[in-house]
């Protein structure tokens, strides 16, 4: 019968049926003394009393708004998770959540877990997940206020503890996508507070009194979402349950490693994801190595020991290609970015539908800006379909940035759009008014800081930028060199510097050899993409990494095709060329040739167009010279008549 309830909230055609099956008048009981006290005339309300009936007026109005097909709903879910039938909840998450929303609650907050607790029992670990979702709902289509950013805090705090803290694994079924979604969700909205706790000069006065206080130092902190994420690995056993995998235990043996926890779905998927969760953390933080030494385990382009929902895949290719980048392992980012999005291109009509399709779709474009950036830093040869989206997208900016300095400011764009939005591990000095006047004070025209004020300098964001402007920066001198470089074998010196001095602006030998310094270097990097078999037979996968390889491993390669030696005055160049896959330039030029046959075949003949002269005739004069003929040589169209 549960069943049948869900399938008729969840209908297709209109959400308002007539469902009679269940009784959701459900009264908002008042306390037994109201009455006595009402008839009471000296009887004088405390303040405190006044409030509590005020408020529960005010549930009462609100529970009264509600929708009826919302009260099912409400009702359905919770029982469901009560069952923890998980196909139930699945499709209560996944479907029926997103569908209400869309209809009664786009531009508007969901009801507040007070208001829906009657419906539900006050079931309060139910009315935690309720929250949750209802948080969720504020921070994606609303504008949450410094009051949802802190009970937010507060509910995550208590699922975290009830997940943790009770005696014993919890009797609770969810599914995978809510798993991941909750991870995801908590680590976002902690991003969102320290971006907006960073601001203080935007603050109102009720706001810096908030945050200056002790809950505002402690809420959504550094250590205590590091602490959660920490806590889940290690309860669940994440770690070790991975390692027992990759040897190839069996299941008892696994079982006897991970302990009573780690055997249960819901520990492990949130241990596996929290993993995921610290990747992205350490990558917010700026910690760019700690954040690839935590995927030790998990690896890159290696298939989920479970069915994990798309995003799983897509957030861990991102942030591990963004710490690849940063590290200025570009060929290992590029590798990591074209496999994921060569995936994502395969699998793009299995998740349509998702709920999470729009944003697979945000981050896989930020990906193709990242590819873009890589192609302008350390040209190497890709997929060749997914450079042809890059191309498409972004070919004026590539063609920019291939200019030097002029492409500087097109580098930057990029980058902001495409990285994410890093953040500081500490606030604002909120608790000392003094320190916090000093920070909002502008910097002095004669101060040492007037050209980049503290407010640009604290932020990490513009730290990580000026960091890849100046990497950028470096190589502007290699694209001139090096297309100068591959006109010759041998070359003077001297005449090279002539070659380069073009404007006139005194340009000497020393300074020619710091830039063939500098092309030496950027033609060097460390990463693993051009490894071989390894010596026990494994393969390099997709984003050119092995199951037993540490994500930092590498050694120093060559990522040019140009190479060059100095003897005395005289430069000597050699250039290597990779060659061209000719059984793929085939095949992809054959369909593109079929698919252009078949367009042409399916295309109708254009009309017929009689000449104006013609048709005059044939309407003044008799039926003669002028009629078209209607024997003969037939031309086909597009031929040419004989005369």
């Amino acid at each position: 019968m549960a069943h049948q309830r869900v399938a008729l909230w969840a209908a297709e055609p209109d959400l308002d049926d007539d469902i009679n099956d269940t009784d959701v008048d459900i009264p908002i009981p008042m306390p037994s003394s109201t009455n006595e006290m009402y008839d009471d005339p000296n009887l004088q309300l405390d303040e405190g009393s006044l409030q509590a009936m005020q408020q529960h007026i005010a549930q009462q109005a609100a529970f009264a708004q509600i929708p009826d097909v919302v009260k099912r709903f409400i009702v359905h879910f919770h029982q469901a998770v009560l069952d923890n039938n998980l196909q139930e909840v699945t499709l209560a998450y996944e479907s029926g959540w997103t569908r209400l929303t869309e209809k009664y609650y786009a531009k508007t907050e969901w009801p507040e877990a007070e208001t829906i607790a009657p419906l539900v029992n006050d079931d309060q670990i139910f009315l935690i997940l309720y929250r949750e979702l209802y948080y969720r709902h504020v921070y994606s289509r609303l504008q949450p206020n410094v009051d949802d950013r802190f009970h937010s805090y507060e509910n995550s705090c208590e699922l975290f503890n009830y997940l943790l803290n009770s005696d014993g694994p919890v009797p609770l079924s969810l599914p995978a996508n809510w798993l991941w979604d909750i991870i995801d969700e908590f680590i976002y909205q902690f991003q969102s507070f320290a971006l907006f706790r960073s601001r203080p000069a935007s603050k109102t006065d009720d706001e810096l009194t908030m945050l200056g206080s002790e809950g505002g130092a402690q809420a959504w902190s550094s250590y205590s979402v590091l602490n959660v994420l920490y806590s889940l690995i290690q309860k669940s056993r994440a770690n070790e349950w991975l390692k027992a995998r990759a040897e190839g235990k069996s299941d008892e043996e696994i079982e006897e490693i991970v302990g009573e926890y780690g055997t249960k779905p819901l520990y492990r998927m949130l241990g596996y994801f929290s993993i995921i969760g610290l990747l992205r953390v350490h990558v917010l933080l700026g910690d760019f190595t700690l954040a690839l030494k935590v995927m030790e385990n998990v690896g890159l382009g290696q298939k989920a020991p479970f069915t994990a929902p798309t995003a799983v895949h897509v957030s861990t290719a991102y942030h591990a290609g963004v710490c690849y980048f940063m590290l200025r392992r570009i060929p290992d980012a590029a590798r990591v970015f074209t496999g994921v999005l060569t995936w994502v291109m395969r699998a793009r009509q299995y998740h349509t539908r998702s709920y999470q399709y729009d944003q697979i779709n945000k981050t896989a474009d930020r990906m193709y800006a990242l590819l873009a950036l890589c192609h302008v830093l350390a040209p190497t040869r890709l997929d060749d379909n997914v450079m042809n989206i890059v191309r498409e997208r972004y070919g004026d900016q590539i063609g920019r940035m291939g200019r030097g300095e002029e492409g500087l400011s097109t580098f930057e764009e990029l980058f902001l759009y495409a990285c994410p939005k890093f953040i500081c591990a500490n606030s604002p000095p909120y608790d000392d008014p003094t320190a916090l006047a000093s920070m909002l004070i502008p910097p002095t025209p004669t101060s040492p800081s007037s050209q980049n004020p503290s407010v640009v300098l604290g932020d990490p964001t513009q730290r990580h930028l000026r960091a890849a402007s100046s990497h950028f920066m470096s190589l502007t001198p290699v694209s001139s060199l090096k297309s100068l470089l591959k006109l010759y074998t041998s070359l003077d010196a001297k005449k090279l510097t002539g070659f380069l001095d073009t404007s006139g602006a005194g340009v000497d030998e020393e300074e020619v050899l710091s830039w063939m310094m500098v092309m030496k270097n950027a033609g060097r990097c460390v990463g693993r993409v051009n490894t071989s078999t390894a010596a026990n037979g494994e393969k390099d996968n997709d984003e050119g990494s092995r199951p037993s390889e540490s994500l930092l491993s590498g050694e120093w390669m060559s990522i040019s095709d140009l190479n060059f030696v100095i003897d005395q005055n005289m430069v000597h160049i050699a250039e290597s060329t990779v060659g061209r896959r000719y059984a793929g330039w085939f095949i992809r030029n054959s369909e593109h040739a079929a698919r252009v046959l078949d367009s042409v075949k399916a295309s109708p003949l254009p009309p017929r167009i009689v000449p104006t002269q013609v048709q005059k005739k044939s309407a003044d004069g008799p039926k003669g010279e002028g009629a078209p003929r209607t024997t003969g040589q037939k031309v086909a169209w597009g031929g040419v008549k004989v005369a």
